[in-house]
């Protein structure tokens, strides 16, 4: 059996929603490409979680007189069997049926979650989100809000009913903060939620949250998004000078720091 039988092979991810259905599935797209040979009697399509070991495989037939009128043009294979998970890793095979030594297509892929279309108005402080469309599909619910271990909500969530004539979305938000995200779901039970977090870059906006208490001289900081990392105080000389870390005062920034019986002297800064 000649390699070439096997020529390419493509992934991709759709989602399958039955109109009638309670809910949707994320699945995974196999589509590959093989020329008929006589002594070819099928393709076998399998998909490996690379977290459990867990393997699935479908298999397609090729009838026989196909195989002899046919033999030498190109056919398309769709696999559409595979339910995936957002984050999931996998490695796909496709082979042979039967199995020839050498005569198979291998890949690995990443399951990414789909991405959300949206713009950001910074002078109405709003976030317009663009809802995808899904004929016949369920409703869709689309929301703000604060990344911690889940998403707090920002704002009430929006509902986007099937049959709506805008698809368009307007979210209003107050401050620019890196842990505010948009989330979207299909309003069907355990449904794929779709986030993506269009500040995540600003995190000056973090430092909004220092505050000094003059009646007991501390120096806190809380800020409004989880943080992982080391702060301490240190002594700044003058403008643009390298700020000197002050002995004793670092700290470990896990949801936020106090330091008591602060000075207010001008050169002294939280890093």
């Amino acid at each position: 059996m000649p390699r070439r039988v096997l020529e390419a092979m493509a992934l991709s991810t759709v989602m399958k929603c039955a109109p009638h259905d309670d809910g949707c599935s994320l699945l995974l797209r196999v589509r590959a490409s093989l020329t008929l040979h006589e002594s070819l009697r099928g393709l076998e399509a399998c998909s490996m979680s690379l977290g459990t070991q867990e393997t699935h495989c479908h298999s397609v037939r090729v009838r026989r007189a196909s195989r002899q009128l046919q033999a030498g043009q190109q056919l398309q294979v769709n696999f559409d069997c595979f339910e995936v998970s957002v984050a999931q890793s996998l490695y796909i095979t496709v082979r042979t049926v039967p199995h020839f030594c050498g005569v198979q297509l291998e890949q690995q892929y990443h399951v990414e979650a789909e991405k959300l279309s949206y713009w950001v108005d910074r002078s109405r402080k709003v976030v317009l989100v663009q809802v995808p469309e899904a004929p016949e599909g369920p409703d869709y619910y689309v929301r703000l809000c604060r990344k911690w271990f889940t998403c707090v909500d920002a704002g009430a969530p929006v509902k986007v009913t099937a049959n709506s004539v805008s698809r368009e979305v307007s979210l209003p938000y107050s401050q620019e903060l890196p842990c505010l995200c948009l989330e979207s779901w299909p309003a069907t039970p355990d449904a794929v939620r779709i986030q993506t977090c269009p500040f995540e870059a600003d995190t000056e906006a973090l430092w909004d949250a220092i505050r000094y208490h003059p009646g007991n001289e501390a120096l806190s900081w809380k800020p409004a998004c989880p943080v992982s990392g080391h702060v301490s105080l240190c002594w700044r000389p003058g403008p643009g000078a390298h700020c000197h870390q002050l002995e004793h005062s670092g700290r470990p920034a896990h949801g936020g720091v106090q330091y008591s019986r602060v000075d207010t002297q001008p050169q002294l800064c939280l890093k």
